[in-house]
């Protein structure tokens, strides 16, 4: 009986110590803080982590969205500035300049030319882009987007603008290009001021080093680096002067004198040149060569046209000004065979003012467009120097513009150059204002819209 009693008893006290021993130890593991933080972080791991990818996420989404808006701003403007049938070509290949290729992936560059839209009234245009993202560690937390592709998710984002054409762009340069050549470009860094005016180019427009300093610099074709805003595929315009020529007057020419080349070649008559002032009014045929022998003014004051048949105006180092109150129209005209130069040509300077009214109205030098041979200019504004108001109209003209264009004397602060294609090289100049061409008699082309956005 003893010996199982103490046996009990010791049974009893080890059991005691037992549990007093692992009471002992949860209380050391309670007190112990080593490695709390490892254990919390543990814990906190999995919802941190998705904190932190849909943080990213987002921020990603937040900029992938802001560039396909303004993809989506860009593309529309180059809707509403081409216009016609064209503007979804232009959406596409300006979205595409912004990273946004229709097709590529899960892109899509949708546009329409709506009746009305919001914000738009009137010859709208809309572009919507859109695009999916995958999805990585936002899923951590639950988020699986709103589109899935293949069994993935993706989240799925959209851009959309919307703009609407204003009126017609005005030009003071317009380049024809019915030769097919870039009607547009610039060398080194001309000394160029296009303060008001706009270019365009029935072609593509080039300009190295410099953008011209044009307000809008357009072209039919690719527009790179001519203008401080710079348009593509706009639409090319039409000529809006060819019809002028029904205006030149019949040729009574019987001979063609030439300046003599030669020492034994005949000089020019009497009648072919010029020194001091000339009155001229209405229509003055000149046969052949016009040359100057000194400095000439010319007395219109109701306005003259001069026409030169099958040949040049040789300034010969002189200048050629019109008086204060007269207004004078050169055309070159004649036949395409044969060396007739029919271009201004020699030193010094051509200082005349275009007429105000009538058929020639703001036309300052005009080459007849049947004339397609010898009618290039390779140092305009420098051989001779070129103080012109009004329009020079060269259709089939290549023109190297190596010299200062400035308004005349007398005129109107209004220059309007029209040609097949102008290079313009690292002298060469154009200081034009053309806020005076309406008060100067001429309406300049114009063609293109303007793209406004609205939405």
């Amino acid at each position: 009986m003893c010996m199982a009693y103490e046996f009990r008893t010791f049974r009893l006290r080890n059991r005691w110590h037992g549990a007093a021993t692992a009471l002992a130890l949860w209380r050391r593991f309670l007190a112990d803080r080593d490695g709390a933080t490892i254990a919390v972080i543990g814990i906190a791991m999995p919802v941190l982590i998705g904190a932190m990818g849909l943080a990213a996420e987002i921020s990603y989404w937040h900029l992938h969205q802001r560039a396909m808006q303004n993809a989506a701003d860009a593309a529309v403007m180059a809707a509403a500035t081409a216009g016609g049938s064209d503007y979804a070509a232009a959406v596409k290949a300006v979205a595409s300049q912004y990273g946004f290729t229709d097709g590529s992936g899960q892109i899509a560059v949708a546009m329409s030319n709506p009746a009305t839209a919001p914000g738009c009234a009137a010859k709208c245009y809309t572009v919507t882009i859109s695009d999916t993202v995958p999805l990585t560690l936002s899923r951590v937390v639950g988020f699986r987007g709103n589109a899935a592709i293949d069994g993935r998710a993706m989240n799925s984002m959209t851009a959309t603008a919307v703009a609407t054409s204003g009126a017609a762009y005005s030009y003071c340069v317009l380049a024809l290009a019915g030769s097919g050549q870039p009607g547009l470009t610039s060398n080194g860094a001309p000394n160029a001021n296009l303060n008001g005016c706009n270019t365009m180019s029935n072609t593509s427009a080039t300009c190295h080093g410099h953008n011209l300093n044009a307000s809008i610099g357009n072209a039919a074709g690719t527009n790179s680096g001519c203008g401080n805003t710079q348009n593509s595929n706009v639409p090319a315009v039409a000529d809006p002067y060819s019809g002028l020529a029904a205006y030149i007057p019949a040729n009574t020419c019987s001979s063609y004198p030439q300046e003599p080349v030669h020492r034994h070649d005949p000089a020019l008559p009497e009648s072919n040149q010029w020194i001091g002032t000339v009155t001229l009014s209405g229509n003055n045929i000149v046969c052949g060569d016009q040359q100057l022998t000194g400095s000439t003014t010319i007395n219109a004051p109701n306005g003259a046209v001069l026409v030169i048949e099958n040949g040049q105006l040789d300034t010969n180092g002189y200048t050629l000004r019109t008086a204060s109150g007269s207004a004078l129209t050169i055309v070159f005209s004649g036949t395409n065979p044969g060396s007739y130069q029919h271009i201004p040509t020699g030193g010094g300077t051509l200082d005349i003012a275009a007429p105000t009214s009538g058929n020639w109205s703001g036309v300052a030098i005009y080459q007849d467009p049947a004339l397609t041979r010898n009618v290039d200019i390779s140092a305009a504004g420098n051989s001779p120097t070129w103080n012109i108001s009004g329009l020079v109209y060269l259709p089939h003209s290549t023109v190297t513009l190596s010299g200062a264009v400035n308004k005349s004397g007398y005129g109107a602060s209004c220059f309007v150059l029209v040609v097949d294609n102008l290079t313009v090289n690292g002298t060469g100049s154009i200081f034009s204002n053309n806020t005076q061409c309406a008060s100067g008699g001429l309406s300049a082309p114009q063609g293109g819209s303007r793209g406004m956005l609205v939405n």
